[in-house]
């Protein structure tokens, strides 16, 4: 197994046959402390070192992901530690939350809070309204911001950070079936049982022991 150990965005190194790779065990000079795989194709696991200084010397992670020596799996490594940002929206009616079904991708099949994946350069209020034009058509307003939360994915091994707002909804939605196969209002306690993420089902089990209008 390869280590990934990074501090403040520098990246400890090994140069092997001319190439910029992560370290095996053995070629590690100091401590560090495991904290989770990453997803590559190959075993790496994410380490923080134990310094006594700034690496300065070692080179910086935006550099490494385009530098002509890295091996693919040193770049595998960088990619997969870039933290993945969606932004979930909260609409709520009376007692009853929005939910949507996926119709491709990661949601494809299961019920989640209308939201996606900020893009780039996007702020996020920017992020989820335009989610909410493209999955539901519909222009939304967001009242408030909710809370912020975070997760390394039990399955993609990825970290995720999601920022969930309230917001608010025209009565009248046209889910554009490409994204969304179904979106429902429902009670908060059942919508808890249906949505399958566990974080966002902590949300909404939170909003569900409120007093919400």
């Amino acid at each position: 197994m390869h280590y990934y150990l990074e501090s403040d965005g520098k990246v400890f190194l090994v140069e092997k046959d001319g190439s910029l790779n992560l370290p095996l065990i053995d070629e590690i000079p100091f401590g560090f402390d495991e904290i989770a795989p990453l997803a590559t194709s190959e075993k790496v696991m994410f380490c923080v070192p134990h310094l006594s200084r700034h690496p300065r010397e070692w080179l910086g992670k935006d550099e490494l992901a385009s530098h002509a020596r890295s091996t693919a799996l040193l770049r595998e490594a960088i990619h997969s530690t870039m933290q993945r940002v969606v932004v979930e929206g909260i609409s709520i009616d009376r007692g009853m939350i929005l939910l949507v079904k996926g119709s491709r991708g990661l949601t494809e099949g299961r019920w989640s809070l209308p939201g996606g994946f900020l893009r780039f350069g996007e702020g996020p209020q920017e992020g989820l309204l335009r989610e909410m034009r493209e999955e539901l058509r519909v222009e939304g307003h967001i009242e408030s911001f909710i809370d912020v939360r975070a997760k390394l994915g039990e399955v993609s091994r990825l970290h995720w950070i999601m920022l969930f707002y309230r917001i608010s909804l025209p009565k009248e939605m046209d889910p554009d079936p490409d994204e969304i196969a179904e979106a429902r209002y429902f009670p908060l306690p059942e919508a808890a049982s249906l949505v399958s993420d566990g974080l966002m089902r902590q949300v909404v089990l939170d909003l569900a022991s409120q007093t919400w209008g």
